[in-house]
């Protein structure tokens, strides 16, 4: 009897079953005025990103991207802000050890490329060049995030 024929196997490991903007904001604190202040400079535009997962039902859980941006001219002025969390809905059916990986890497991966065109989108149409976010490595923020726990952990102890 082959093994590919076991119920686990015969469910796909990851399931999206829905995507959708959960929380959006775009500002630009320093309209109109700031348009023309930024003929001279570029502004800095740092991104952050935050990852959350919350269990909905046995195996579908809700994924969270958090991404905010802050462009700030060099004397540190605002020149716009995006705060987006985008979310999905996925079933998940691999190994307990497999789980936060699963939820914390591959899920944001499939969730990445619509939040970007979100933004990309959002500031073009508030009167800036699109801001096109470089691919995200979920791997390495994985990597960072179990290293923080870890040693908060053995701080505790």
């Amino acid at each position: 009897m082959s093994e590919t024929n076991t119920p686990d196997s015969a469910q796909p490991p990851l399931v999206v079953n829905g995507q959708y903007v959960k929380d959006l904001s775009f500002e630009v604190p320093g309209a109109p005025a700031i348009f023309g202040e930024m003929q001279n400079q570029s502004p800095n535009i740092p991104i952050h990103v935050d990852i959350n997962a919350a269990q909905l039902h046995e195996n579908s859980f809700e994924v969270t991207l958090h991404l905010k941006v802050e462009a700030r001219l060099n004397d540190n002025r605002p020149v716009f802000i995006v705060e987006l969390a985008y979310g999905g809905i996925f079933t998940v059916n691999v190994a307990p050890e497999h789980l936060q990986a699963m939820l914390l890497i591959e899920c944001p991966r499939l969730l990445f490329p619509f939040a970007r065109t979100i933004v990309a989108d959002l500031t073009r149409d508030g009167g800036f060049p699109p801001l096109m976010i470089q691919p995200i490595d979920f791997v390495q923020l994985f990597r960072a995030r179990m290293e923080a726990a870890q040693q908060e952990a053995q701080g505790t102890a």
